[in-house]
């Protein structure tokens, strides 16, 4: 890092984190004690705090990384600055453990911009300053920095053990993913994405040689897409079906590997994936779950996805492939009409943003989830182009990672789709300047809008006495 990109990176995260701290403070005077999913977290660090380390409550579906961090970070401070009595594991106390959290992601995010965009030398450091403030301010992530969540903490390990692996760094990298594991078990998921950068960099090496060596031959080969897919499904198989190139991927991926080995033993001693109350959190094949996902992929990079340019190549790309793209819309068709499942918490729940982009949206018409279709072809076609320059091993890993993470979700919930829009938020190529500033100022608005929700648009539920808020 040059010194003046230090300077202005520090300048950066010093000042991001001063105004988070300045909005913090005004949280935590509105909202003292527990809300919504803390009122199950509090009460079960602070057993924790209390050295209660059997005590449970049945309705946390997640492991209990984030109590054990907050123990062991609150206990050494309260022991260092001589706090006793309610201050300690105070809700307070607890959430600014998130605060953290947000700031290691603001340094990850930057490390990672960084190593991934390292050989793209017209990418200046004021660029990649100003995508690192974006996606540490990214609305969805951002607010629950304050909020005693899993999802800071679960985001910190996981870009943490993604960078390591970047680095080389496996046996750290499948350690990190472990901790991120601990936090919510889908994150193995995302400890498999990390293996799989590995062998898909090994496969594209040996695509690359394999395309020499047919060039040198000069054999040719028939042209169009599914000409493309079968040879490099054949290339997959006699690559995978190789003793030897096995044995060198695994020797490559074998703490990630064993990690894997681990989530199966727990999966199998568990009885399922969740802890605590499962009768919410069933898993299915949700597929529309995906067609969300790059909807709210477009939503927020709208200034990458949705220009002009963008459309006007899809409608030349619909133009000379009509016959793959009618295959693509019955498809979509078919796992809307038979795959769409919406969770009781959907429905009931009128604090959530979901609830009303449910009702206001899909609620209207029971057909509107089909009219939606062009919608979902057009950001799927976008979302893929402005991933081109990374390999098709590297595509195919990550689709298969995302799929993996969010398609088993019976509920709607947008916390979901944080890390599969990070991870492919730092690999697109750098925007130019003018868009990447519109993008901050959008996520800016957004976040503005969002806080000024929670904290002043209050409501009450018949027959409760308690405050209500809106919030993602």
């Amino acid at each position: 890092m040059e010194r003046l990109e230090a300077y202005g990176f520090s300048a950066a995260m010093s000042g991001t984190f001063l105004l988070s701290c300045l909005l913090f403070a005004a949280i935590n005077r509105r909202q003292r004690g527990p809300y919504m999913d803390e009122v199950f977290h509090v009460p079960q660090a602070q057993a924790y705090c209390h050295g209660r380390f059997l005590q449970w409550d049945p309705m946390i579906t997640t492991l209990p990384g984030l109590y054990l961090v907050s123990v062991g970070v609150v206990k050494p401070a309260a022991w260092l600055f001589g706090w006793t009595g309610s201050v300690v594991c105070s809700a307070g106390m607890l959430r600014f453990i998130n605060l953290l959290f947000s700031a290691g992601n603001f340094y990850l995010l930057y490390l990672l911009l960084f190593k991934i965009h390292q050989k793209n030398k017209a990418v200046c450091g004021f660029q990649r300053i100003l995508s690192t403030v974006t996606l540490a301010m990214f609305p969805t992530l951002y607010f629950f920095t304050f909020l005693y969540y899993t999802d800071p903490g679960s985001v910190f390990f996981t870009l943490f053990a993604y960078l390591m692996c970047l680095y080389g760094n496996h046996k750290t990298s499948a350690f990190l993913g472990f901790c991120g594991f601990m936090f919510r078990q889908t994150n193995i998921v995302w400890t498999v994405f990390c293996a799989g950068n590995v062998v898909a960099e090994k496969l594209n090496e040996a695509w690359k040689t394999e395309l020499q060596k047919k060039k040198d031959e000069k054999i040719s080969y028939g042209k169009g897409p599914f000409s493309d897919m079968i040879r490099i499904l054949q290339f997959l198989v006699g690559y995978l079906v190789s003793p030897k190139n096995l044995v060198t991927l695994t020797a490559l991926t074998w703490p990630y590997i064993l990690l894997v080995i681990v989530f199966i033993g727990f999966v199998f001693i568990n009885g399922g994936i969740v802890v605590g109350d499962r009768s919410s959190h069933e898993a299915c094949l949700h597929f529309p779950q995906l067609f969300y996902f790059l909807s709210f992929t477009v939503f927020f990079s709208f200034p990458h996805l949705l220009t002009p340019t963008k459309l006007q190549k899809f409608l030349l790309s619909l133009r000379k492939h009509p016959v793959q793209y009618s295959l693509i819309a019955l498809i979509s068709l078919f796992l809307i009409w038979k795959f769409t499942y919406v969770h009781k918490y959907l429905l009931a729940d009128n604090r959530h943003y979901t609830f009303y982009v449910w009702r206001k949206v899909f609620q209207r018409h029971e057909l509107v989830k089909y009219l939606l279709i062009p919608v979902y072809i057009f950001a799927g076609w976008s979302f893929a182009d402005t991933l081109k320059s990374k390999s098709i091993f590297w595509m195919l890993m990550y689709f298969v990672c995302l799929l993996a993470a969010t398609v088993p979700q019976k509920l709607l919930e947008f916390r979901y789709f944080i890390l599969p829009f990070l991870i492919y938020r730092l690999n697109i190529p750098f925007p130019s300047l003018y868009r990447q500033l519109l993008e901050l100022a959008f996520y800016i608005v957004v976040n503005a809008v969002t806080f000024y929700l929670f904290l002043n648009r209050t409501f009450q539920w018949p027959n409760s006495d308690e405050i209500q808020r809106f919030m993602w």
